[in-house]
């Protein structure tokens, strides 16, 4: 398989304060599922969105489809590329459909009117989301398990071959969880969308990831299959919690232990 998105050498910082990333470099094949992992603080978070677009590296290159990031328009990124952001409480009171139909602004015509183009695509993503019988509530009368699929939902209406999703999961409870990560791995194998999810839970990107960055402080990182990046010594060294690990269908799964845990107590 061919790379889609090539990093070479990526450093950033804020405002001189020194970088938050140093020289990072990886690619990630077309149709794979990549996590970002790391602790707070280790640049998850500017590492995507400099993946978006959205913050430019104070040195280095990232390439899309081998034609550099930066060669491309808003209106083309937006055709490559859809992020999904944290879930949080809608400010304004856009229903579902209308909120799923800002996916395809990048595909509206000249007048600035969606097409009947547009709006099947919508009511798929509806469909594929299990978010069709929320089409005419608005965002903040849902669940934020609800409103994170909406926005997953938006993702698939704005048709990209990528797709970034910063913690995708974060404040859902674990049915929820899964929910989302199931949909976004047969979203991968079904249609051949390339994945890149900022995580801080290891155990989903071991179970539904292909490769993790793990951003480690001090501006290092490790890169490759979770089973060849994640061991229960690198997860004290770059968290700093100890973990139980325990084998299933042959991978490595960690659970956190406390001191009271280790006392018996």
């Amino acid at each position: 398989m061919s790379s889609q998105i090539k990093v070479k050498n990526i450093s950033f910082e804020y405002n001189n304060q020194g970088n938050i990333l140093e020289n990072i470099s990886f690619e990630v094949e077309k149709g794979s599922f990549l996590a970002i992992a790391g602790p707070n603080g280790a640049g998850k978070s500017t590492l995507m969105n400099l993946l978006a677009g959205i913050l430019k590296a104070k040195s280095g290159k990232i390439e899309i489809n081998n034609s550099s990031i930066e060669s491309y328009s808003t209106r083309k990124i937006a055709k490559k590329i859809a992020v999904v952001r944290q879930e949080s409480t809608p400010i304004f009171d856009f229903t579902v459909i209308e909120t799923i139909m800002m996916g395809r602004i990048p595909y509206f015509n000249a007048a600035g009117f969606e097409s009947k183009a547009d709006r099947k695509i919508v009511h798929q993503s509806m469909e594929a989301t299990e978010t069709s019988q929320f089409a005419t509530r608005t965002l903040r009368s849902l669940s934020s398990g609800e409103r994170q699929r909406v926005l997953i939902a938006r993702s698939f209406a704005q048709n990209t071959p990528i797709l970034l999703l910063d913690e995708p999961t974060n404040f859902l409870d674990m049915k929820h969880q899964v929910g989302i990560y199931d949909l976004l791995k047969t979203v991968q194998l079904e249609q051949g969308k390339t994945i890149i999810a900022v995580t801080h839970d290891i155990n989903l990107a071991v179970q539904y990831c292909d490769e993790i960055l793990l951003l480690i402080p001090g501006n290092k990182y490790e890169f490759g299959p979770p089973n060849k990046v994640l061991s229960a010594g690198q997860i004290k060294k770059v968290f700093g919690v100890e973990v139980f690990t325990g084998k299933i269908t042959g991978k490595d799964y960690f659970i956190p232990l406390g001191k009271h845990v280790k006392d018996g107590k």
